[in-house]
């Protein structure tokens, strides 16, 4: 098979036992600090990708990827709308919803809170409420039967358990022949969730049916909630939704309410990947001392082969292979090793919290308390062809330097 004779020569120049043993090392070193710079920037993008879509899932447990409202408040054609809505082909469900601010009285404890009214069947179609359910039951919440559902955070405040009398106070007021009271109904407590902190603390669900004689929506409702396939896509689709329905509607996704969260993670990713570079960069620099001390050691190699008719690009191209050949070693090691570690680093915190009873991953805003992990490939090839170009560049120089080694010279005191 045929290979050009510099890359020939790079290669044996690499595998070969040298007689100066401090190169060899240098060479060493930097192949294996290239492939611990790249396992360990895998592994820490993985565990950042993992909490990104753990803390994502948690926010969208309890919100609509698109909501689409009536520019007045109120929509009144909402059940032709959903229907339409449904059509499309990227929408996999939609719900109608009426909101509405109230105070909750349970006992001598008083809170505000969003009250949401939905209707059970639909409102899985959305987003998994049910299956964050702690306590009771989502399709508890019966028209006519006044149930309520609410957070784990705010059941407590109001020291609540299922089965509780819990009374919500509408912030509008009723006028009677004896003045001017306050709306005041009597609620069942019929289910708990735990979503985060954001949802358990502030919102509670009510029967949709509930909610317009709650809140005398007449029959209207303040909006539709949907979910997309994708929900990356939201805000895309979003965008084509309202120039489809000639801004007739105020239609907002999910990026717009947390885009800002989400934005400051994907700087601190893109922060955390070029610091954890300056791992691989210290390697390079390592191997350009180890190619430098080769080509002074090598320079007699050099001078006979230009003696032979070797052209100064070839033999540029013999120490760019060497190097190469250890960039792209060194980067195969890293590879498979940040994938081995990335797979396995949820379980091995796992382990290592249940067998030395220690709490490496404490519990943070949103109740984590493993390290989750998320390969992305794009994430994978951007490190190895990062790793790769570093590693190219670092053998430029000492390259360029044994390509202007003059044989004449180099062989003077041979």
């Amino acid at each position: 098979m045929f290979r050009p004779f510099f890359a020939f020569i790079g290669y044996r120049y690499t595998r070969v036992k040298r007689k100066n043993h401090f190169i060899s090392f240098i060479s060493l070193t930097s192949m294996l600090g290239i492939a611990l710079g790249v396992t360990v920037l895998i592994t820490v993008l993985s565990v950042m990708n993992g909490f990104g879509r753990e803390i994502r899932a948690e926010l969208l447990s309890g919100t609509p990827n698109i909501t689409l409202r009536g520019i007045n408040g109120s929509l009144e054609d909402w059940k032709p709308l959903t229907e339409k809505l449904t059509q499309y082909p990227s929408i996999v469900g939609a719900a109608p919803f009426i909101l509405g601010q109230g105070m909750l009285s349970g006992g001598d404890k008083v809170q505000g809170a969003w009250i949401k009214g939905v209707d059970p069947e639909q409102v899985s179609h959305v987003y998994p409420l049910a299956q964050h359910m702690i306590d009771g039951n989502l399709q508890d919440l019966k028209p006519g039967q006044f149930g309520v559902v609410m957070g784990r955070e705010l059941a407590n405040t109001l020291e609540l358990k299922v089965g509780d009398k819990i009374s919500i106070i509408a912030p509008e007021a009723t006028i009677t022949p004896a003045g001017i009271s306050p709306r005041i109904k009597r609620f069942t407590l019929v289910g708990i969730f735990d979503i985060s902190y954001q949802y358990n603390s502030g919102q509670v669900f009510i029967n949709l049916e509930d909610a317009d004689k709650m809140f005398r929506m007449h029959g209207t409702v303040s909006g539709i909630q949907m979910k997309v396939a994708n929900e990356l896509e939201a805000a895309a689709i979003a965008k084509k939704l309202d120039a489809d329905l000639e801004g007739k509607y105020w239609v907002t996704d999910w990026t717009q309410e947390f885009g800002d969260f989400f934005q400051v993670l994907k700087m601190e990713k893109t922060v955390m990947m070029f610091i954890l570079l300056l791992i691989i960069a210290v390697a390079g620099f390592n191997l350009v001392s180890s190619l430098v001390m080769m080509v002074a050691d090598k320079q007699g190699d050099i001078a006979i082969l230009r003696t032979l008719g070797a052209s100064p690009k070839s033999i540029m191209g013999i120490f760019v292979a060497q190097g190469s050949i250890i960039g792209i070693v060194g980067t195969l090691i890293g590879v498979i090793a940040g994938l081995f570690m990335a797979y396995n680093v949820t379980d091995w915190v796992n382990v290592i919290q249940k067998t030395f009873d220690v709490q490496l991953v404490a519990k943070i805003y949103f109740g984590k308390s493993y390290l989750p992990s998320e390969i992305l490939a794009m994430d994978v090839i951007e490190v190895a062809a990062l790793t790769l170009v570093m590693s190219l560049v670092a053998t430029l120089y000492p390259a360029w330097r044994a390509a202007n080694i003059q044989p004449a010279e180099a062989l003077r005191y041979e």
